[in-house]
């Protein structure tokens, strides 16, 4: 048997490309009202029909509700690829969830026109489906009486109605008619539930509707479900924002640390090349040594401001020329400033050297400490 659930369009948005979507509440559980000759029983005035939870949350069910085909009001019959193509406007999204007693499922308008109709008003839905009766007394959860049950729900699509029978609230059928054979027949698409409320109540504008807030199911008009919806995508939205922005600052807080540990690492790093006062001797009585050695070797050669290496080789260059280490190797410069040493040490230039030891060591050992203080002082930033 064909049947429908009515249902409202809720928040939508227009995409870039003009397309409308929204998300809307479909099927629900529990018990609905007939009218005996809408289920081939003219034999009853009235059928209460039951559908259980797991009947309409069945896997199964709920996966024949997504990618359906959207229609503007309900076809003639069942939508099938032979038909698909002329009547559909649109289509349901994949994913079908569970909204407390109810389905819900994303739409998405492609057709112009009826987004422009929906613009205007045109804004219920019906979700048209096929299921079967199983006749059979029984009793709700809730404990109302019902004559038969409600099994293996498959979807067809959902149609755009200027108004269910059910209102909002999503309802099995909307009874609306559907003019066929040229305007002289008239059926409805799939069976119609009584309504449980006089013509002038149901169309107060303050049908009430059940909204998940914050965990708990409550009850509020139709108005206030948007603007509540609203509100809780634009708080999740601040969420993410606030989230990123977190993220954002815990990564600077991340790289801010990593760079004052790589200060302290090397802070710690030039605090052991701090000598003692014997080892700070020891140091400067080789550079005394090796400027002694220098000067022996030329007696003008420059050493003030030079590494170790670079008066070796200043030496050298005095007495040999750039000929001489063009190219070579530092071994093989300090092997030259050996043997050039031991040469010297063998002429009077000896004595000279151990006449000025004293006055050579003292300024070695000042340039030395000054090249300890400005090397310190511009590791962690503040000399020149």
């Amino acid at each position: 048997m064909k049947m429908t659930d009515a249902a409202t369009i809720g928040a939508v948005r227009i995409t870039d490309e003009g397309y409308l979507v929204a998300n809307v509440r479909t099927a629900r559980i529990g018990t609905q009202d007939y009218l005996g000759e809408e289920l081939d029983r003219p034999d009853l005035d009235t059928v209460t029909v039951y559908r259980d939870e797991a009947e309409v949350f069945r896997k199964a069910s709920l996966q024949t509700f997504g990618l359906l085909p959207v229609t503007d009001d309900h076809p003639a019959d069942l939508v099938t690829a032979d038909t698909a193509r002329t009547v559909s406007v649109g289509t349901t999204n994949e994913e079908v969830l569970r909204d407390g007693e109810y389905l819900r499922i994303g739409i998405k308008l492609t057709d112009a026109a009826t987004i422009r109709k929906v613009q205007d008003g045109k804004r219920e839905l019906s979700v048209g489906y096929v299921s079967e009766l199983v006749w059979g007394d029984g009793f709700a959860p809730d404990g109302t009486a019902y004559q038969a049950r409600q099994t293996n729900i498959v979807g067809n699509h959902i149609a755009i109605v200027a108004a269910g029978r059910a209102g909002p609230l999503a309802r099995i059928g909307d009874g609306q008619p559907v003019t066929v054979n040229g305007g002289t027949d008239r059926k409805s698409w799939g069976a119609s539930p009584i309504p449980q409320t006089d013509q002038k109540e149901a169309e107060m504008p303050d049908t009430l509707r059940k909204i998940m807030v914050d965990g708990l199911q409550v009850e509020v008009t139709d108005a206030a479900a948007v603007a509540i919806e609203k509100l809780q995508l634009q708080i999740a939205d601040a969420a993410t924002v606030n989230s990123a922005a977190a993220a954002a600052s815990m990564a600077e807080m991340a790289k801010k640390d990593g760079e004052l540990a790589a200060k302290d690492a090397k802070i710690a790093e030039m605090a052991k090349s701090i000598l003692s006062d014997a080892d700070l001797d020891a140091k400067v009585a080789a550079r005394a040594d090796l400027i002694g050695k220098a000067k022996a070797i030329a007696k003008d050669v420059a050493t003030t401001g030079l590494s170790d290496a670079d008066i070796r080789k200043a030496a050298v260059v005095a007495v040999l020329g750039d000929a001489a280490i063009t190219g070579k190797s530092e071994a093989y410069v300090d092997a030259r400033f050996d043997i050039l040493s031991e040469d010297a040490a063998k002429g009077d230039t000896v004595a000279d050297a151990l006449k000025t030891g004293v006055t050579v060591a003292t300024d070695a050992r000042a340039e030395y400490v000054k090249g300890l203080s400005t090397a310190y002082l511009q590791s962690v930033g503040k000399g020149a």
